[in-house]
C-alpha cells in the first residue's frame, strides 16, 4: 500500500470531529460552489461532489436544500479560501485551510494560537511545498474490480486505488480531480464521497510528551469555526 493508503488510515482512526463541524464545514462549501457555479447540481459538478459529502456524513436533505437556497440569496455572504502555514512545536509543519467571511479576524485567530502552543505562523509557501496535493474519491465496491479500475483509472491521472470497509478510494493529483469525476459519472458508478487532501511527503515521529504539544496546537486550530481541514507532517 502507498502513503495515501496510510494516510487515510492515521486520519480515519482520528478526527472529523463533532457532525455539527462536519455540518458547519459543509455548508460553507454549498456556498462557495453555489457562488462559483450556480444553485443546479446538473450544472455545478463542485456542488454535485459538495451534496455527495453532505450524504456521507448524513447530513439531513432539507438542511442540504436550506443551504443551496441559502447560497443563492444574493444577501449572503461569500466565504474566501485562505491557506495558512507554520510550524508547531518540534518541527512539525502545518497547513491549514479555511473559508471565511473575515479575514482579519482568521489570520489573529490562527496567529494567537501558534503564539499560545510554541508554534510559529509562516509565510505563503513556507512549507506547502512539503505536502502533495491530492484530490480522493470512495466509491462502491460492488461489482468492480479494483485492479481493472485501477489500470483503467491510470489513464485519468489515478496514481492509487485501495479497498476497504468503506469501498474503493481513489486518489490522483490535484489538477486531475474534474477528469475522474467525469468518467466516473459517465461510467454511473456511484460516488460515496470526494475531496482533496494534502499528503506529507516526509512524516516525524515524536515521542509521547512531543506529539502532546503538537495536539494541543492542533485541537485548537480545528475547534476554530473558520478552519476546514489541517493537515500536519507529524507520524500518527
Amino acid at each position: 500500500m502507498g502513503r495515501a493508503f496510510e494516510f487515510r488510515k492515521a486520519r480515519k482512526m482520528k478526527r472529523w470531529a463533532a457532525m455539527s463541524k462536519a455540518f458547519t464545514r459543509i455548508g460553507k462549501d454549498i456556498v462557495m460552489a453555489v457562488k462559483e457555479g450556480g444553485p443546479d447540481p446538473d450544472a455545478n459538478a463542485k456542488l454535485r461532489a459538495v451534496i455527495q459529502n453532505a450524504k456521507a456524513v448524513n447530513m439531513p436533505k432539507d438542511n442540504i436544500e436550506r443551504a443551496i437556497k441559502r447560497a443563492s440569496d444574493k444577501n449572503q455572504g461569500d466565504y474566501k479560501e485562505v491557506l495558512f502555514e507554520g510550524y508547531a512545536p518540534h518541527g512539525i509543519a502545518i497547513l491549514i485551510e479555511t473559508a471565511t467571511d473575515n479575514n482579519t479576524r482568521t489570520v489573529a485567530n490562527i496567529r494567537s494560537y501558534f503564539n499560545k502552543c510554541n508554534g510559529s505562523l509562516g509565510t505563503s509557501g513556507s512549507v506547502e511545498f512539503m505536502f502533495d496535493h491530492t484530490c480522493n474519491f470512495t466509491i462502491k465496491s460492488e461489482g468492480l474490480d479494483p485492479e481493472e479500475l485501477e489500470l483503467e483509472m491510470i489513464d485519468f491521472g489515478a496514481e492509487e486505488v485501495f479497498v476497504d470497509e468503506d469501498g474503493i478510494h481513489i486518489y490522483a493529483p490535484f489538477e486531475n480531480f474534474g477528469a475522474i469525476q467525469k468518467e466516473l459519472e459517465s461510467r454511473e458508478i456511484e460516488i460515496i464521497s470526494s475531496g482533496f487532501d494534502r499528503i506529507p511527503q516526509v512524516t516525524k515521529e515524536l515521542n509521547e510528551e512531543e506529539a502532546a504539544d503538537v495536539e494541543k496546537l492542533l485541537e485548537k486550530i480545528e475547534e476554530d469555526d473558520d478552519v476546514q481541514n489541517v493537515f500536519h507532517s507529524m507520524k500518527e
